[in-house]
């Protein structure tokens, strides 16, 4: 029997949200003449860079008999399917069935493909529904397309839904506690009053009564993709810049795995780019794994119904906010979906 709509709005909920762009690999993960398989929103998409050096995306699944393009061979713009040979451009359409030239398939668009753009080191995609198939306008985070910041990439995949991931963003209070012996969130009160204060773009939790002192605010921000702005301070030790930023993105690989990307960034220039740099790669970035690690453990380790034993309290209207926005967002694209 066709799912209900609240069944869609649960599916959606736990598997990503559609019409918006999502981070699905770095852009190292697939270099020219290769192909690699993700999995991204529940789904099974195949990777690679066309002739011109630019990355693709198509479902993977051969149109003939339904055998994984992954299993074929790369041919530059196009994919042939190692099965029986059927070759997809990378929008889709079949190109060449070589065992029967002018067969019917050829011209067609038969594959599902999504629009990519690749951004500081990441590709992104488009992941739209049958209401929604062309690509929201893609905003780039700021900290991202300023050529006076220098940002460098992290990247992992850790075994918890994205939402509890988002979450975790969006309470600086952790911070405090969870990373209270890190190299640099070791200083600040443990009690604090918070506060939601819209933006033009998203908004912010933060802080009432303190600031520039340990993870005191974030700024959720929802420009075509999701993403989260903080800054954490840093001595003049840490070498130049000025405090470190961070902007977060998630990619839902399905309801259990999530793809966390990480940019860590400062506004530097000339030979201070070249000394963060250094600095990061040889003293920092370890560091900051290790602080990773830390929410990487607690959040695995959080049960799957953590959320109906809750009793929350001020320090929660961050998270209270985001549920509501995402789970109103699923339920909107669960009504306009067409019954499965």
């Amino acid at each position: 029997m066709p799912l209900s709509t609240s069944d869609t709005a649960d599916h959606i909920y736990a598997t990503g949200l559609r019409n918006q762009w999502h981070p699905v690999l770095p852009s190292s993960a697939v270099a020219p003449g290769a192909m690699r398989t993700v999995t991204a929103l529940g789904e099974q998409w195949l990777l690679f860079r066309r002739a011109d050096g630019t990355p693709a995306l198509l479902a993977d699944r051969c149109p003939h008999r339904g055998a994984p393009l992954s299993l074929g061979k790369h041919l530059g713009d196009r994919v042939a399917c190692g099965y029986h040979g059927i070759e997809v451009a990378t929008d889709g359409t079949v190109s060449s069935v070589p065992g029967l030239p002018g067969c019917h398939l050829e011209g067609r668009k038969l594959v599902p493909s999504l629009p990519v753009r690749e951004v500081a080191g990441a590709i992104l995609a488009y992941f739209g529904d049958d209401a929604h198939p062309e690509p929201v306008e893609l905003t780039v985070p700021d900290p991202l397309d300023d050529p006076g910041i220098e940002p460098i990439l992290c990247h992992a995949q850790w075994n918890a839904p994205w939402r509890c991931i988002m979450e975790n963003l969006l309470d600086p209070m952790h911070g405090a506690f969870l990373h209270r012996e890190s190299h640099s969130l070791y200083d600040g009160d443990t009690t604090a009053t918070f506060r939601v204060r819209g933006t033009d773009r998203g908004y912010v939790f933060e802080k009432t009564d303190q600031r520039g002192v340990n993870f005191d605010w974030v700024e959720l921000c929802r420009t075509g993709v999701d993403w989260v702005d903080l800054s954490i301070p840093y001595p003049p030790s840490a070498g130049p810049g000025g405090p470190f930023g961070i902007v977060g993105m998630l990619c839902p690989v399905d309801a259990e795995r999530t793809g966390v990307f990480f940019w860590r960034y400062r506004r530097v220039q000339g030979w201070q780019r070249d000394t963060w740099r250094f600095l990061y790669k040889t003293l920092i970035e370890e560091r900051h794994w290790e602080v990773l690690e830390q929410d990487r453990i607690m959040l695995e380790a959080l049960p799957a119904d953590a959320d109906r034993h809750e009793n929350l309290y001020q320090h929660d209207l961050g998270v209270v906010r985001l549920r509501r926005l995402y789970r109103a967002q699923a339920e909107r694209q669960a009504a306009a979906a067409p019954p499965r």
